[in-house]
């Protein structure tokens, strides 16, 4: 059956540069998982994504002309159903005969089989292979359904009456197995040959696609495209990284994405603005840039801004001049607007602009900024004084945290927030360990983003993330699904972190933590305590997993809901060293089954053992084994060493498994019950101090 690569081009107008990388991707595998769910492409078939701002398109490689027939076998229905007692087909066998298109002439051929306690007939049928055409057409109409479209556009087609919604005007379709047109339609367009290459710098109006494996080539050559996303963003980084000239492009993966997506054949050019605009802060420089002209500002190699930036261009004249300069132009009034800002809010201290928040708006049920403000204090404080950290210098940066949400410069550019704090507080000369705990206060504002740098700093973000985290909680506010408007998990994610990764708080337990926050709100809220801690719980076996921690090793942690969180890598370590040993199945398996013997008895079961009634041989050397075992194993605990505590019980696995073996639990003696049961709480308790050791077993 003849193959050859195949190559589809939907060509639209301009699509959105942030959306385009996942566009191009999504149409690329979707369209080639449609074709192999068919068979007219192997499991293993080549696949090659081609995405540029005007054109989403793929290359599959060996393609059927049409997939091979299948054999399917169709159960129809039970015998006593299709068979009238002489072995004639019923009138709802010849129904169903006609749904799946035969008749009575294949009722000889029908296989009798066992279904259950019944028979039912069976009808063995070849079902033809899809054409390619018929075949890529129902795998192109569900790829254009199922595209990851940020916002869905409605325009009409050539008619004048058909309305189309897709995420932009669709102009062209290119559908060719090896040189041969298939036949195909999307969007009132059917597929031919021809698409276009560059707006402005193409060799001809349109460029006729020779083959599927031409088809890059000629775009490149004749269109001026390079139609690869991959290509295309690894060109304007060998492009920026040669004309940068020793300074360093900003780095950005987002930016050059999205600059990625605006171009067709990039050609990156080196411009300039006036130096006296670089006393303003970088990061207010670098965002407008960024943000507003897609530049990438460059870094001399100690990470200063620099006066140069790079422009990614669309077109390659001749002569760039026009183009650097009109760039530059375009920059001036966005640096002079962020120089004007900076000017004007240090006008104005931030100790003047604090009651101003009592105006803001948090939370309905919440308050006002300024209320806000004043939770993070009292919070603050409370951890303080937990920590023996300076209050003084901590009540400050509390209190002049959120002050810069009232500057020209947030108001104007959002992500700076707590930036633009920190220099406004030097620059009205607070301590320098104020201005750096307000700068890092919303840290870590991602994964991967830096911890405050000092102690100051991390009692005021901790007592943020607390003040939002328990405020939300405690009137109901919780995410779910995918929705976390306030972004409750990243401030979750952000408590563990600054718990089990600063040595300033390793002493700090969760559940006082919590509690510490709760007199700030006054009946403002009820306690979320328990809600919380297990959210709060829930974020870190994430990130432990993520780490590379078994679901298994996490679970069995987290299971004793342990309140220092610094503890807990050093647990889960000691956990798995312990499922190392030759003993720890068994162990795990009898701690698993003790833990069921005791969640059947109805009444409370004291963890205490009378020697005068342990009868039985084993159970008197289980109790002996434990006296001697668990003080060894308490002390290790105690002193933070959890491996060693969990090697100590290996000692228990004999006299364990003899107990199980040979002493029944359920006397029929009241007294004699209960002291066995007792035997159990303690060996319960003795064994599950690191985790419940129960969770590994399989």
């Amino acid at each position: 059956m003849m193959s050859a690569n195949l190559l589809v081009e939907l060509f639209v107008e301009e699509l959105p540069p942030k959306a385009l990388k996942k566009l191009g991707e999504a149409f690329a595998s979707l369209l080639g998982d449609g074709l192999k769910a068919q068979g007219l492409a192997p499991a293993d078939a080549g696949i090659v994504s081609f995405a540029s701002p005007r054109r989403l398109a793929v290359h599959v490689a060996g393609v059927a002309a049409k997939a091979a027939d299948r054999a399917v076998q169709q159960k129809l229905m039970p015998v006593a159903v299709a068979l009238t007692a002489d072995g004639q087909p019923t009138p709802a066998l010849l129904k169903k005969l006609a749904a799946v298109g035969a008749d009575a002439s294949v009722v000889p051929q029908l296989k009798r089989q066992p279904d259950g306690k019944a028979e039912a007939l069976f009808w063995d049928s070849v079902v033809p292979g899809a054409t390619l055409a018929e075949g890529l057409q129902k795998a192109l109409d569900e790829t254009l359904a199922k595209l990851p479209i940020p916002k869905v556009m409605t325009y009409q087609l050539s008619d004048g009456w058909t309305d189309v919604k897709f995420v932009r005007p669709a102009h062209g379709l290119v559908a060719l197995h090896g040189s041969e047109v298939v036949g195909v339609k999307a969007f009132g367009l059917g597929a031919g040959r021809e698409t276009r290459g560059h707006r402005f710098e193409s060799a001809a109006p349109k460029i006729v696609i020779e083959s599927a494996d031409s088809y890059a080539a000629q775009l490149r050559e004749q269109g001026a495209v390079i139609a690869s996303f991959a290509e295309r963003r690894a060109e304007i980084v060998r492009q920026l990284n040669e004309r940068a000239g020793g300074l360093k492009p900003i780095d950005d993966d987002a930016l050059l994405d999205e600059v990625t997506g605006l171009v067709e054949r990039p050609n990156v050019l080196l411009c300039r603005f006036e130096s006296e605009f670089l006393a303003v802060p970088q990061e207010c420089l670098i965002l407008t840039m960024k943000a507003n002209q897609k530049y990438f500002p460059l870094l001399d190699a100690a990470g200063k801004l620099t006066n140069q930036f790079l422009v990614v261009s669309n077109i390659r004249p001749d002569d760039a001049s026009a183009v650097t300069g009109g760039n530059e132009r375009v920059v001036r009034p966005r640096l002079a607007d962020a120089k004007f800002f900076f000017d004007q809010d240090r006008k104005k201290t931030l100790a003047e602009r604090v009651p101003g928040l009592a105006k803001v708006v948090y939370h309905g049920k919440l308050g006002t900024q300024g209320e806000r403000v004043e939770r993070v204090r009292a919070i603050a404080k409370a951890i303080a004084g937990m920590l023996g950290t300076d209050a003084g210098l901590v009540d400050q940066a509390a209190r002049f945290a959120k002050a810069d949400l009232l500057t020209d410069m947030v108001g104007e550019f959002p992500e700076l927030q707590g930036i633009m704090g920190g220099y406004y507080a030097r620059h009205d000369g607070l301590d320098g360990s104020v201005a750096e705990a307000i700068e890092d206060h919303y840290k870590p504002r991602f994964a991967g983003d830096e911890l405050p740098r000092n102690d100051v700093g991390v009692v005021v973000a901790l007592a943020d993330k607390l003040e939002t985290l328990v405020g939300l909680f405690g009137i109901g506010q919780l995410p779910t699904g995918d929705r976390d408007p306030f972004a409750l998990r990243r401030h979750a994610l952000g408590v563990v972190r600054m718990l089990t990764e600063t040595a300033l708080t390793r002493r700090l337990e969760l559940a006082a933590l919590l509690q510490s926050a709760l007199p700030a709100f006054g009946p403002l809220i009820q306690d979320p305590s328990t809600a919380l801690t297990q959210f709060i719980l829930d974020r870190l076996a994430g990130a432990l997993r993520e780490q590379g921690y078994t679901a298994q090793e996490v679970d069995a942690v987290l299971a004793l809901t342990p309140q220092r969180l610094s503890d807990v890598l050093s647990r889960l370590d000691a956990v798995r060293e312990f499922a190392s040993l030759p003993e720890a199945p068994a162990l795990a398996a009898a701690n698993k089954r003790i833990g069921n013997i005791l969640k059947k008895v109805e009444t409370p079961v004291e963890a205490r053992v009378d020697d005068a009634l342990l009868q039985e041989a084993a159970e008197r050397d289980l109790a002996a084994a434990l006296k001697t075992v668990a003080p060894k194993a308490d002390a290790a605990f105690e002193q933070g060493q959890y491996a060693a505590s969990l090697r100590e019980l290996a000692a228990l696995k004999a006299p364990v498994d003899a107990f199980f073996d040979g002493v029944m639990v359920n006397a029929d003696d009241a007294a004699l019950r209960a002291n066995r049961l007792g035997l159990l709480k303690t060996l319960h308790q003795a064994m599950n101090r690191v985790a419940d050791l129960s969770r590994l077993a399989s």
